[in-house]
């Protein structure tokens, strides 16, 4: 058996006094190192900031991705000089965005768009997310106005449309010259400067008349481009009907290659009104024989310009006319018209018209009851106009139009042309 050590008797008093516990190591001079003590900090603050930045991440992804308060799809105008904090109360005020202005920032400061946000009229979805309308600022893809411009306009009403549409700026410094614009169906961005429109226009214009003069019929009787306009802008006034265009642009062809003069009314309204474009009332006979530049029933050949601006369809009848024989043409009733080679065919087919035009007014005219008998009284110049022909299935009362035998003055057997082209 081993031996026990033996047992100290202690006095009561040192039995209350408390055992001595040995001091603790003391640490290590590594652990005292200042290198040390900075490195471990360093340690726990970038430890703090990335537990930080993955909140603030996680929170940001939420608030970028989130579905936007927008109900329905809608256009907001982000308008001209606005700062980050202007677009972020512009998007809370129309709905698009339910973000604290600030938050906005940030978040246009963490996709690093703080300078690509371009200001214009943007199409935002419904419930688009912050990213997404962050994106489509950015993208600068604004939303695109249609704005028709009709064939047969002058350029002076061209200009006066475009001065009345409020998505355009500015105002146009010159008028373009006659003929010098493309009716077309263009796209432009609100805010668009008027001349900046005009400038497109001419420049379409250009394009197309270059291609289409390359591409013409040798046989067309116009030197340059610019008498191919011209006689384009007379087709385009002539007939609404797009199948009808190349057969009006044979029949001045025919006229001009046998030194006929064209006879074509809207050139006389023109050499009237100039740009205005529209007389307002049927073309009086002294205004047949008035002289003017732009009258073809005195001068020869074309007119000096363009009597209005037309669309590419024009331009290539102009171009590339029928190939016919065709000298006149008038209103057939049916919203078109009937074409002949020779004068007494032509005479014929405006005898039809002044039968059924008669007809129509007898079926539509009805005798007042009691009426009193109407005072005699001369005609006078201003109660017979000259006119274009109506067309009986577009007016019910037609206004008195051009005879059918045209007068004296303007056919002999010393004239040499024929007779106007009824219409």
């Amino acid at each position: 058996m081993s031996e026990r050590p033996p047992i100290s008797p202690r006095s009561p008093r040192a039995a209350l006094e408390p055992e001595q516990v040995p001091p603790p190591p003391k640490r290590s001079d590594r652990a005292r190192n200042p290198f040390v003590i900075v490195g471990n900090a360093i340690i726990t603050l970038l430890l703090i900031s990335m537990i930080g930045a993955g909140g603030v991440y996680y929170y940001g992804r939420q608030v970028l991705e989130a579905p936007g308060p927008l109900k329905d799809d809608k256009i907001v105008n982000i308008p001209q000089r606005a700062g980050k904090r202007d677009i972020a109360e512009t998007l809370n005020r129309e709905g698009v965005t339910d973000v604290n202005p600030w938050i906005f920032i940030a978040s246009v400061a963490a996709l690093k768009a703080s300078s690509d946000l371009k200001p214009g009229e943007y199409s935002f979805q419904k419930n688009a997310s912050l990213r997404d309308v962050i994106g489509t600022i950015v993208e600068g893809k604004v939303v695109q106005h249609s704005v028709t411009i009709p064939e047969g306009l002058t350029s002076e009403q061209i200009v006066a449309r475009l001065s009345d549409n409020d998505i355009f700026t500015g105002s146009v410094r010159e008028l373009p010259r006659e003929g010098t614009l493309l009716p077309e169906t263009y796209k432009f961005p609100r805010g668009t400067p008027r001349d900046q429109v005009i400038q497109r226009m001419q420049q379409s214009h250009k394009r197309v008349l270059a291609e289409i003069w390359d591409r013409r019929s040798q046989d067309v009787p116009v030197k340059t481009p610019e008498q191919l306009v011209t006689l384009a802008s007379i087709v385009e006034k002539e007939t609404g009907k797009p199948d009808e265009r190349s057969r009006v642009a044979a029949v001045f062809t025919n006229r001009l290659k046998q030194k006929i003069k064209l006879q074509s009314d809207p050139t006389i309204i023109y050499g009237l009104v100039g740009g205005k474009g529209t007389l307002g009332r049927p073309i009086k006979r002294s205004e047949i024989t008035q002289p003017s530049p732009y009258n073809t029933y005195v001068i020869e050949g074309l007119p000096p310009g363009p009597i209005a601006n037309p669309g590419r369809a024009s331009l290539e009848a102009a171009a590339n006319p029928a190939r016919t024989r065709d000298l006149f043409f008038v209103a057939d009733g049916t919203g078109g018209h009937a074409f002949t080679e020779t004068y007494d065919a032509h005479q014929k087919n405006v005898a039809k018209l002044r039968a059924m035009e008669k007809q129509i007014q007898n079926d539509t005219v009805e005798p007042a009851e009691d009426a009193p008998p109407p005072a005699a009284a001369a005609p006078t110049a201003a109660d017979t106009p000259t006119a274009t022909t109506p067309r009986p299935n577009q007016q019910k009362k037609p206004p008195a139009a051009r005879p059918a035998n045209p007068a004296p003055a303007r056919q002999g057997a010393a004239q040499p042309t024929p007779p106007v082209i009824q219409r």
